[in-house]
């Protein structure tokens, strides 16, 4: 009976090799100004909302996005993320951040402000909102001691939603918005070593986001 039910298992995991850890993104996005192409002086900055404990968008994901905006093929100048906070400090810190561009009008009357802004070259300032959790898990495995080893399948599904707001510094106001919205579902089977296939939820919403804000900036 355990070898018929192992054999079942290879069955399934052979299958779920064959399609499993696909997933699916879709792409919003609402044009407010036209924009015009950054010169080689222009920067942007990429910033994540963490205002809401609960709900606190990934470093990890901030930085993927900003590699992948600042590869060779685009070559946008991308201000990381710790360095502008750090020189902004304590402007840009999760509790006294500007949360509406009027909020930031507000903020850069001041000279210093102004002046660090100005040192930068920031042309746009993308406020990036959202994470990515797991949202549905069902099955279980179980693992003993001695060759028996680990057996059950375990399944999830992981929802990746993220909001970028784009703000025009030359304007003082939003450009733009783009939301992205992945889902996927990864599995682990398990006969006697557990097997983890896993969906790259988080990645493909980041490849996602930074190809749609290179086709708004450039």
């Amino acid at each position: 009976m355990r070898a018929q039910t192992d054999n079942l298992l290879l069955i399934l995991l052979i299958s779920l090799l064959m399609t499993a850890c696909n997933t699916v993104t879709v792409i919003d996005e609402r044009k407010v100004l036209n924009t015009t192409d950054l010169n080689d002086k222009d920067s942007i900055v990429l910033l994540g909302r963490r205002h809401s404990h609960q709900h606190e968008t990934e470093r990890d994901y901030i930085s993927c996005v900003g590699a992948n905006l600042s590869d060779e093929s685009t070559a946008i100048n991308v201000i990381p993320e710790h360095q502008f906070i750090d020189a902004m400090y304590p402007y840009f810190e999760a509790s006294t951040a500007p949360m509406d561009i009027s909020n930031l009008v507000e903020l850069v009357q001041q000279p210093t402000i102004l002046e660090k802004f100005s040192d930068y070259h920031i042309r746009y300032l993308i406020w990036i909102e959202g994470n990515t959790e797991t949202i549905e898990n069902t099955g279980a495995i179980t693992c003993v001691g001695g060759p028996a080893g680990c057996f059950g399948f375990a399944m999830w599904n992981d929802e990746a939603i993220y909001e970028a707001k784009i703000w025009d510094i030359s304007q003082l106001a939003l450009s733009g918005k783009i939301s992205t919205e992945t889902q996927g579902t990864s599995y682990l089977p398990a006969i006697i070593l557990p097997i983890p296939l896993l969906a790259s939820v988080k990645a493909d919403a980041c490849d996602g986001m930074a190809t749609q804000l290179k086709q708004f900036l450039k």
